[in-house]
């Protein structure tokens, strides 16, 4: 049973920065995507950033680029979020999901149970 435990949010200024962790267990870090989704007030769920624990690779929504970072630990099984230049947009919910991609949330069976992340102007 894959389980994801987010934790990092927090309330911050505009311009601020957090680090977001999400831990896998039961999952298999053998190329596997892991990715990372907000979903804001009234808003759908959004695809935020990737992470291929094969041969590295990364993806990003084009809002997020050049602020954030995903990156994962040596076991494959703690992957980060890096908020930076955080905005009021970026506020929302963001939760891990295992074994799919940023723009293929529909695909997502395994989630986590979120972290508030607030960005005041």
């Amino acid at each position: 049973q894959v389980q994801l435990v987010e934790s990092g949010g927090g309330s911050v200024q505009a311009g601020g920065s957090l680090r977001l962790s999400c831990v896998a267990s039961g999952y298999s870090s053998s190329r596997n995507w892991i990715s990372w989704f907000r979903q804001a007030p009234g808003k759908e769920r959004e695809g935020v950033a990737s992470i291929y624990t094969g041969v590295l690779q990364t993806r990003y929504t084009d809002s997020v680029k050049g602020r954030f970072t995903i990156s994962r630990d040596n076991s494959g099984n703690t992957v980060y979020l890096q908020l930076n230049s955080l905005k009021p947009e970026d506020t929302g919910i963001y939760y891990c999901a295992a074994y799919c991609f940023l723009a293929e949330s529909s695909r997502c069976n395994y989630w986590g149970q979120g972290t508030q992340v607030t960005v005041s102007s």
